[in-house]
């Protein structure tokens, strides 16, 4: 299996996707605002509307195949926790994803581990830090570092075997 390298699609990471359920819902509508009035796009994998009885998977695994795809560049998956959806997002093979509450695991994530998705707790972290965090994300380049290369093989091998 190849590698989905965000250093490789360079060419969409200017295509975000996000997605949330009831619990990042506010957070998701939030974040959409800023990147609309920062001129960035931003594909919305919904919800649409606040339910308090949706699933997350039935959002974040559409946004993380299309992540896995190469449709959007990267990916922001919201949910209460955002624990959720970062356990739905990596069962999606080619993503990978993680619960991020701070500015350093933004963007070592994705300099060492090519992190492609990041998962955010709507009911966890405030507006300013969740845009601070996301900026940081979409900032940040993986190193392609032979370590890290080597380290990402491994987990794609791990990808394979299930």
């Amino acid at each position: 299996m190849k590698l989905n390298t965000i250093a490789e699609s360079q060419e969409t990471t200017a295509l975000i996707g996000i997605a949330a359920d009831h619990g990042g819902y506010e957070l998701k509508e939030y974040l959409v605002g800023r990147f609309y009035a920062a001129g960035r796009t931003v594909i919305d994998f919904g919800d649409r509307q606040p339910k308090p009885d949706d699933d997350y998977p039935d959002f974040v695994v559409p946004l993380a195949r299309a992540v896995a795809g190469g449709e959007v560049g990267r990916g922001i998956a919201i949910c209460g926790s955002g624990v959720g959806a970062s356990v739905a997002a990596n069962k999606v093979p080619g993503v990978r994803a993680c619960l991020i509450h701070e500015a350093y695991a933004a963007h070592q994530g994705v300099e060492d581990d090519d992190l492609n998705l990041i998962c955010l707790g709507g009911l966890v972290v405030g507006h300013a830090l969740a845009w601070e965090l996301v900026q940081t994300f979409l900032g940040a380049k993986f190193s392609g570092a032979a370590r890290h290369l080597r380290r990402l093989a491994k987990v794609a091998e791990l990808e394979n075997k299930c």
